[in-house]
């Protein structure tokens, strides 16, 4: 299907607001994110519906960061949230924060409280909690609901003076504490917080919650359609009721689509903070994190990445999608475009003993069966050789195609070689054996046409590069999906209780280290080069490689059972 005919429930929607003649036949979309840590694959679900909606009807997205709560949020997380854009192809109209319209926002608060609609409350936190009731029981009016206009705004400069200590005082909109609607009981649209902002400094002790502060800068910044995911179809109602009350005249449209859930990840910025902090990962960008950043280190490359969210789709009704389709559209990418090499995860020394040790030819090796444009290169062949530990067996059984005693494998661009014995330590372990190479064998020659069952990598032993490879599978065993959405005023709570549940999913073999040995060339590759180790996966340069040092990263196995539906 072509790019234009392709559609969703969203675009549908817009068109017919176009058919409507709705907002001067403009589409302006957002993609506001909180600078609170680094986006993830579920941020890219949202963000890729966003740009793509834009990008769709000619219209423009920006980028706005909704800083409302400054204890969590730095600028490192917005130059990553504005790199990790990039990187995945896309271009915003614009950048906004939230800050900047502080002044605006704080405006339209005193504007509420001079028309009876919003109140100062002196309910902690428990309490306001404790007097909205339930799902299935209705709220009660705060103590504080009927203070006049006049001691209202009288608190409420208090309140931004810095009179008041954190927590002492709310400023709530009054709305209606029996609506069936839990979001629309009275909802605190400005809390009390002695934090140092990003931008902002000190300037203020007062901030809006994000229910307030969103729609506003939504319509101040003429969004046609908020996009949001499906958890905040309850908070639309809230939504219209602000664009209302502060008398805009453009109205956005929210329209609300369903989060994406995988499984073995975790989402929670909470629980990635909390992962970081607590040093269960190197960091934010751990090649085992969801985040984008870990993401890119580990060697996703950012087609496959938007190839796996164009699966997924856009739909109502939320689901859970298999982890290893997002493997799956990494391995098809890589497979087309990473070079070919030799690496051997597990040395085992062979030494060729009807070859003279001064020997050092040179095989030719192809960069990728499919891709002859892609050249080759020349891989040094000395005497003394490390093959996979795997690929030989004393006791194997009929069906083993690799080394063996008395059996035959070809080595990868080179010769046939035969088995003739092995050594053994003190437990059984081998620890080298000896062949024979056939020298008419040679990949090449006339005499290559002989055929063997087995093909086998291999590297030069006195010709080879040291390297640290880094073995990664999920960070959660189970699969039940992180479903733990934080909003703003969660956001305070560190929700202590929650960690423990938490860190028993953790999974104990998530990171396994081996030390192998590579064909030389791979020394000269640059941090976030992406290789097809053959027979073993794909990997990619990691940053913490040096001069001395090599380190790659497993980015996903060569192959998986895993298909796609």
């Amino acid at each position: 299907m072509a790019d234009n005919e392709r559609t969703n429930f969203i675009w549908e929607a817009i068109k017919e607001d176009l058919a409507e003649g709705k907002n001067d036949g403009r589409v302006q979309t957002r993609f506001p994110p909180e600078p609170n840590g680094y986006l993830h694959i579920g941020h890219v679900k949202a963000l890729t519906v966003d740009f793509l909606t834009a990008e769709r009807f000619g219209g423009v997205c920006n980028l706005r960061f909704d800083d409302t709560n400054p204890t969590k949020e730095k600028e490192e997380f917005v130059d990553a949230i504005m790199d990790d854009i990039h990187w995945l192809g896309f271009e915003y109209g614009n950048v906004y924060y939230a800050s900047e319209q502080y002044d605006q926002i704080y405006e339209y608060a005193l504007d509420l409280i001079r028309r009876g609609l919003a109140y100062v409350d002196d309910l902690s936190k428990e309490e306001i909690r404790e007097y909205r009731g339930t799902l299935t029981e209705p709220g009660r009016n705060s103590p504080y609901r009927d203070r006049t206009p006049e001691e209202n705004m009288d608190l409420f400069l208090r309140m931004k003076n810095g009179e008041f200590p954190e927590g002492s005082h709310v400023l709530r909109a009054k709305i209606d504490m029996a609506s069936p609607n839990i979001n629309m009981r009275d909802p605190t649209i400005y809390r009390i917080k002695y934090a140092t902002h990003h931008r902002t400094g000190d300037k203020w002790c007062i901030y809006p919650m994000y229910d307030f502060a969103h729609p506003i800068g939504d319509a101040i910044e003429g969004v046609t359609h908020s996009l949001c995911s499906l958890e905040y179809e309850i908070h639309r109602p809230l939504y219209n009721w602000v664009i209302d009350v502060c008398g805009f005249n453009q109205k956005p449209r929210q329209i609300e689509f369903a989060r994406l859930n995988l499984t073995n990840t975790i989402m929670s910025k909470r629980h990635l903070r909390a992962l970081v902090e607590g040093g269960y990962v190197s960091g934010w960008d751990d090649p085992r994190m969801p985040t984008l950043a870990g993401m890119r280190r580990r060697g996703f490359t950012s087609p496959a990445v938007r190839d796996f969210i164009d699966r997924v789709g856009v739909s109502k009704a939320d689901s859970v999608v298999d982890c290893r389709l997002l493997d799956y559209c990494v391995r098809n990418d890589l497979n087309e475009r990473a070079p070919r090499a030799m690496a051997v995860l597990d040395p085992l020394k062979v030494v060729l003993t009807n070859v003279p040790e001064e020997t050092c030819e040179t095989c030719t090796v192809e960069n990728h069966p499919k891709h002859p444009e892609m050249g080759t290169h020349e891989v040094p062949f000395t005497r003394e050789i490390y093959i996979e530990r795997d690929d030989f067996m004393v006791d194997a059984p009929s069906k083993f195609f690799r080394l063996k005693p008395n059996g035959e494998v070809r080595l990868k661009g080179a010769y046939i070689i035969r088995c003739e014995r092995y050594d053994l330590d003190e437990d059984g372990n081998v620890t080298c054996v000896y062949c024979t190479i056939d020298p008419e064998s040679r990949s090449g020659s006339a005499g290559a046409d002989r055929k063997v069952k087995g093909t086998i990598h291999w590297v030069s032993a006195d010709h080879c590069i040291p390297f640290e490879g880094r073995l990664y599978d999920v960070l959660i065993l189970d699969e039940a999906p992180d479903n733990d959405v934080e909003s703003d005023e969660e956001s305070d709570i560190e929700a202590a209780s929650d960690a423990p549940s938490f860190l028993r999913r953790l999974n104990p073999d998530s990171l396994k280290v081996v030390h192998g040995a590579a064909e030389p060339w791979l020394g000269d590759a640059k941090v976030g080069d992406s290789f097809q180790f053959l027979r073993m996966g794909y990997f990619c340069k990691d940053k913490d490689s040096n001069a001395d040092h090599a380190v790659f990263n497993r980015v996903v196995p060569l192959k998986d059972s895993y298909k796609p539906e």
